[in-house]
């Protein structure tokens, strides 16, 4: 069963639908990949290869850039991803 919940057809992540083990396997557009971590619902998992520098795509929308290479199956959060959203409430707030 595919765990991972992908709604644009630009994301490079997925979001896992329920906790998954280290080493599951997924298939996400006719291709697999295995999940490199244990992980509980709502973390996101690169669905493919995320260069470093690249967007991070998660529902059609750019949540942040990756600071270093991402491997298809691997965690994405703070310690590989550069957030958007601190630079997104800065602007907001007029910071």
């Amino acid at each position: 069963m595919n765990e991972l919940l992908i709604l644009h057809s630009d994301d490079n992540v997925g979001v896992l639908k329920n906790a998954v083990e280290k080493g599951v396997r997924q298939v996400v557009r006719d291709r697999s990949l295995v999940v490199s971590d244990s992980l509980s619902m709502g973390h996101k998992v690169a669905i493919r290869e995320i260069r470093k520098g690249e967007m991070v795509l998660k529902y059609g929308v750019c949540i942040g850039l990756a600071k270093s290479e991402i491997p298809a199956g691997a965690h994405v959060h703070l310690h590989n991803l550069e957030s958007r959203y601190t630079q997104i409430e800065d602007m907001e707030t007029g910071q």
